[in-house]
């Protein structure tokens, strides 16, 4: 490539402060998915929801967000990536104000579909918008990194302002809190960022988006009933659909002169690597963290809020890695900084397997830091392949299966390993004979943890102490065996994506919009 492209690919001053104005929405999107559960109790003494309506006011936001992701990765695409950031970021604001001053449950759940539906257009139009501000492949990476920094920033953050306005306000200031940062977005968004879209594209498909739409929804509902209530017919059917589903619109993909996903993609071994890399990535981090977060509060005896201070080390070690990363690429291969990420993910899961109660906390701190920098280390390579790998008026389409994709991964994580963990449980509670306990008390200690707790402090003391010393035994065998599962899983993924992309002759790129491929297969 000559002088003068190089020169011209390096991103100017204006790129990197655009860099941290579309930051800001993605930090309040994680910080959205996590927020809420804090203003519950608030929340359910003022609107007194039904038990189904309050799962339905927790789970709406990321269910629709899910559904909603391929669609608006083609919508920006089709009518330009800033366009509809700035579209959805003005009705991410409206629908933050409508929340927040919900009168009823039933519009509290409108409005969570809403900011669910308006949240799916953030990220997939600010990585598609990265793809095309960032030419250059270093430059790109450093901005992929500290866009995924941004997420694992509000993860972390959320919990606590949460908490700091629930101290202070109701329970809708937490919705109130992503409207000043929307406004900004309106007012310097179209200043400092570039318009892209395919000046190609077609129509939108109608029928490929619906049936995009009832796939995921389908899958993603299966997967989130198992978790929530174990296996059972109604979710697997579900499942079985969305896939049937997913199976004609595939099919359908085939045929179109403009299809909504690019099957061509996944003939490249280092885009599916990348994808099913980042999938099962996601998969073994929330799955685990669904123990941890029990651990330390059921087994270990930490408040709420001492249990999530203690699980911040984890997001500490997501930002430096996802500051180190770039640094880290320029001197090694990206395949084997990948790899090696694989490694600090095995070992952290390795640690894991080793806590008990004398040495739960600081195994888990360690832990998750190790963890934390393996998981952020193959998830943004993974995604930097995964969007430099489409070409750039393509790259929203492509910014929407990465997305797609982790979201996928951290459900599937959730109701797989959780399912796994409360076998394990079950297993160990059924092996206990204790007397004087009703046919109730005893089906209830075998569900989980926390309801056997519950049951321990209707009986004896002698008899509790015994209950909830053996279930609190069980939970962490259930912790231990989920995570030499997660150890295997990343050996394996290691293994795979190495004999995949260790081919170069597989990896060769057939134009100029796939160096960053060809690069980061070397």
């Amino acid at each position: 490539m000559s002088e003068k492209i190089e020169k011209t690919q390096k991103a100017t001053k204006k790129e990197w402060i655009g860099l941290a104005v579309i930051a800001l929405p993605c930090l309040l999107y994680a910080m959205d998915l996590t927020v809420l559960y804090l203003a519950a109790p608030q929340l359910t003494a003022d609107l007194n929801p039904t038990p189904s309506q309050q799962l339905w006011i927790m789970d709406i936001y990321g269910f629709l967000v899910a559904g909603f992701l391929v669609i608006m990765g083609n919508l920006g695409d089709k009518i330009g990536r800033r366009k509809l950031l700035l579209y959805g970021a003005a009705a991410f604001g409206v629908a933050s104000v409508l929340a927040a001053f919900s009168p009823s449950s039933e519009i509290l759940i409108l409005t969570r579909a809403i900011l669910g539906i308006t949240a799916a257009t953030l990220a997939p139009s600010t990585l598609s918008l990265i793809r095309n501000m960032f030419l250059d492949s270093e430059e790109r990476t450093v901005a992929i990194g500290i866009w995924g920094m941004s997420f694992s920033l509000g993860g972390a953050i959320g919990p606590l302002v949460g908490g700091v306005l629930l101290e202070h306000f109701w329970w809708g200031s937490v919705f109130l809190m992503s409207v000043p940062v929307m406004i900004l977005l309106l007012l310097v968004g179209p200043k400092l960022l570039p318009e892209f879209k395919d000046p190609d594209a077609g129509k939108m498909d109608i029928p490929s988006a619906i049936l995009s739409l009832i796939s995921v929804l389908s899958i993603i509902y299966g997967l989130k009933q198992i978790a929530e209530n174990g296996w059972g017919a109604i979710p697997i059917l579900t499942i079985f659909a969305g896939l049937t589903v997913g199976a004609v619109f595939i099919k359908r993909q085939t045929t179109l002169a403009d299809p909504m996903i690019d099957l061509q993609l996944f003939k490249l071994p280092v885009f599916t690597a990348a994808v099913v890399g980042n999938t099962l990535t996601i998969f073994v981090g929330l799955g685990t963290f669904l123990f941890i977060s029990q651990y330390l509060q059921l087994v270990l005896g930490l408040s709420p809020l001492e249990a999530g201070l203690w699980t911040l080390p984890g997001a500490v070690g997501n930002i430096v890695g996802s500051l180190t990363i770039p640094i880290l690429v320029r001197n090694i291969k990206p395949l084997y900084v990948m790899l090696g990420g694989l490694v600090l993910l095995a070992i952290g899961m390795g640690i894991y397997t080793q806590i008990n109660n004398e040495n739960g906390i600081l195994l888990i701190v360690i832990g998750s830091l190790i963890m934390s920098f393996g998981i952020c280390t193959v998830v943004i390579l993974g995604t930097d392949i995964i969007v430099s790998s489409a070409p750039p008026e393509r790259a929203g389409a492509a910014a929407s299966i990465s997305e797609t994709a982790a979201e996928f991964g951290g459900v599937l994580g959730i109701a797989v390993l959780g399912s796994i963990g409360v076998a394990i449980f079950k297993s160990r509670i059924n092996s206990l004979s204790l007397p004087n306990l009703t046919p109730e008390q005893a089906e209830s200690s075998r569900n989980t943890l926390a309801s056997a707790i519950a049951v321990s402090k209707e009986l004896p003391e002698e008899t509790g102490n015994i209950l909830i010393n053996t279930a609190r035994e069980a939970f962490s065998d259930s912790l231990h065996f989920v995570s030499w599962i997660s150890v295997a899983i990343c050996i394996v993924l290691a293994g795979l994506i190495f004999s995949i992309l260790r081919n170069k002759k597989s990896s060769e790129p057939e134009n100029e919009e796939n160096m960053a491929l060809d690069q980061a297969a070397r």
